[in-house]
């Protein structure tokens, strides 16, 4: 198949397009390169500067260059706002797309309208980026409220709707938007496909030996650090690193590059990922394709999705600040039992995340 990937969030489509490269199909990559991330790409789709004048030089060269747009078999568009635009602009693009190539799909993988009317359901999540499990405010939206009323009203609301409207299907990467999904597309135009790793290729960092000092990793994204709840994994990783400061040391990276980031988290033991998740993100999965342990999303209800029984490795993180420090020393003073948990991380990434899977589970969802 000839296939268009369309924008990219945390590297997701290039690594989807390496593996269905080497089944033999045809793949083009148009991103923005995940940001600062600067993610592989075939078709630089990023504004070239802020501003209105951004936004008209990038629709300026979208359309300069439609013709590399047409033509596919299956298009997939990582959001609703698959570009940089204002969605006006946004929903012209996305017509050109389905008029000019056979199926447009969406890759589900970050906020939109029917995720945000997920996440106020508290009935469907105990607790989400938006919401703690008490039913308080999360910081993001005790900062960002702004961001979530977006989605909800227009013009970004009925935008989303035109788009799961239009769309052949919807591909989903995590639990939490497959729930979303399945609450306005029929169960047959949605497909769970995970996140795909390139575990294969990836060489574990650790052997068999026990620690000494267990050192803990932590990526900071300046910008998203209250959406993951990396400012309250900090702040429990920095207690428990001056509590046991003979057990452990805590490692920090801001905003680096995505490669100079991947040998940065190697040389550590635990990634600590983020906590309003009920599923582990690229981060964790990773990290656990190195042998590192994750702690991030892990809820039972994810483990039963998937169908695993055997295999959770994913080191549970919620957002109750006293927990956190718990689960952090509980790690630190079991040392021992990393080895066994290391191996465990990369065998369940091989079996559920490894890219050749995920690509096979899209292909067949693009066959249906």
């Amino acid at each position: 198949m000839r296939i268009l990937l369309m924008g990219d969030a945390s590297n997701y489509h290039h690594a989807l397009s390496v593996a269905l490269r080497g089944m033999g199909h045809e793949v083009v990559v148009a991103s923005n390169g995940s940001r600062w991330m600067q993610t592989d790409r075939d078709i630089d789709i990023s504004r070239p500067v802020g501003g209105k004048i951004g936004g008209a030089l990038l629709w300026a060269k979208l359309l300069a260059n439609r013709r590399r747009f047409a033509g596919f078999d299956v298009v997939q568009i990582v959001n609703p706002v698959f570009v940089e635009l204002r969605p006006d602009r946004v929903a012209r693009f996305f017509d050109y797309l389905r008029q000019n190539n056979s199926r447009v799909f969406l890759t589900a993988l970050g906020d939109d309208t029917p995720y945000i009317q997920l996440c106020d359901d508290t009935a469907a999540l105990a607790y989400n980026e938006w919401r703690n499990s008490d039913g308080t405010p999360t910081p993001l939206a005790l900062s960002s409220r702004h961001i979530h009323d977006a989605w909800l009203a227009d013009p970004l609301r009925s935008h989303c709707e035109k788009i799961y409207r239009e769309i052949d299907g919807a591909a989903t990467v995590l639990y939490e938007y497959d729930l979303a999904c399945r609450r306005v597309l029929s169960d047959d135009k949605v497909a769970y496909v995970g996140i795909p790793v390139d575990a294969k290729s990836v060489v574990p960092a650790h052997g068999d030996a026990v620690p000494e000092r267990l050192r803990m990793f932590i990526g900071i994204q300046r910008g998203r650090m209250e959406e993951k709840g990396t400012d309250r994994l900090l702040a429990a990783a920095r207690r428990v690193a001056e509590l046991h400061p003979d057990k452990c040391e805590l490692v920090v990276v801001e905003n680096h590059p995505y490669a100079e980031y991947v040998e940065l988290m190697r040389s550590s033991h635990v990634l600590l990922d983020q906590i309003y998740s009920y599923t582990p993100a690229t981060n964790a999965l990773l990290a656990m394709a190195a042998g590192l342990v994750a702690v991030s999303g892990g809820e039972e209800a994810y483990y039963d999705f998937i169908g695993e029984r055997e295999i959770h490795p994913i080191v549970n993180a919620v957002p109750d600040d006293d927990a956190l420090v718990a689960t952090l020393t509980r790690l630190v003073e079991n040392r021992e039992a990393f080895p066994e948990m290391s191996r465990r991380s990369r065998e369940f990434v091989l079996r559920h995340n490894d890219s050749t899977v995920v690509a096979e589970r899209f292909i067949n969802f693009w066959n249906r």
